[in-house]
């Protein structure tokens, strides 16, 4: 990398710890931060157990999920090297999404782990069946038709079971669920998507040389050494680790792993091995600001977060077209 964008790696970098306090900081109530901080979590005060016990794991989710998505996002542009391609295209979102809709449609103890688990559950068993659909030595372009069919089906399931959603109460809950939020969640949720993530997170740490061997293309890959299946399932069992978690505990959130990696590629070198931790801190970055804008907004019910993303994706990506239009003309 370029001292460039070394620096700009480091601003981010920086930006993080800003971007917490500001998240600790916000909330429909003042507190006074660095008494509450000074208290510690054992404190009583109301102070300490708004800190320690509702902003900072909501916080600390944030940077999970957000995390997750961008580095899930990054692994799946580079093993079907197409820049328009996330973990949902794959039906992991829709698997861990699914899944979730099943407990919440029969009423489930949605406060336990069963939502979460099945959820997982959901995104592993996605993943599986377009590797199965796919077939051996599946080619980039049959795993996408694969995901695209598998994806198509599940979000026919969902919509079914929004259909026939036995009360009013269970559909909105659905939705809310479907649209992704961070509120309500405690430290419970945050223990359970950490070992997931950090396992995801090291199968695509692994696949990383093969990523950078695929962008030569599947020949040049296999004739370096990356042949046969060992690689490519790591790769789409490490997406579905870290993004099913993260749809398990915090719902569907879009454009995190689609967006990010855009942004973050030029930065690297288009370098898809140095592409995942960068998308993995732009995208914790990213949903942390988007968490903030949540917690700001006032009104009579917390804006869900899956909506600011979109908000914050569709420009970017109307930026984009524009942007390619004016050098197509010059």
């Amino acid at each position: 990398m370029s001292t460039r964008n070394k620096t700009i790696m480091a601003l981010l970098l920086a930006a993080l710890p800003v971007a917490l306090l500001l998240a600790l900081s916000s909330g429909p109530v003042a507190i006074d931060l660095p008494a509450a901080i000074a208290s510690g979590w054992r404190s009583d005060s109301s102070d300490a157990v708004i800190l320690w016990q509702l902003r900072l794991p909501r916080a600390a989710l944030a940077l999970l999920v957000g995390a997750a998505l961008g580095m899930g996002g990054a692994a799946m542009q580079g093993m079907l090297r197409n820049p328009l391609a996330e973990p949902a295209l794959l039906g992991v979102s829709s698997g861990a999404a699914l899944a979730a809709i099943l407990v919440l449609y029969y009423g489930a103890a949605v406060s336990g782990l069963l939502l979460p688990l099945l959820a997982i559950s959901g995104a592993l068993l996605a993943v599986g069946g377009v590797w199965l659909l796919a077939g051996r030595g599946a080619s980039a372009s049959r795993l996408v038709l694969a995901g695209v069919a598998i994806n198509a089906f599940l979000s026919a399931l969902m919509a079914l079971a929004l259909n026939y959603a036995p009360s009013m109460f269970a559909m909105q809950e659905i939705v809310f669920w479907l649209l992704g939020s961070l509120a309500n969640r405690g430290w419970d949720q945050v223990l359970l998507a950490l070992p997931f993530i950090i396992a995801g997170a090291v199968m695509l740490f692994c696949a990383r040389n093969y990523l950078r061997a695929l962008s030569l293309g599947e020949a040049s890959a296999a004739s370096l050494g990356f042949a046969g299946r060992r690689y490519p399932l790591l790769v789409l069992f490490g997406i579905a680790f870290a993004v099913g978690s993260s749809v398990a505990v915090a719902g569907t959130i879009g454009f995190i792993g689609l967006v990010v990696p855009h942004l973050m590629r030029p930065l690297v070198g288009q370098d898809p091995g140095r592409l995942l931790w960068a998308s993995a801190l732009a995208g914790a970055l990213l949903l942390q600001l988007a968490d903030v804008l949540v917690l700001n907004t006032v009104g009579t019910q917390e804006l869900r977060i899956g909506a600011v993303t979109a908000f914050i994706g569709a420009p970017f990506f109307f930026w984009l077209i524009v942007s390619g239009r004016r050098e197509m003309s010059l």
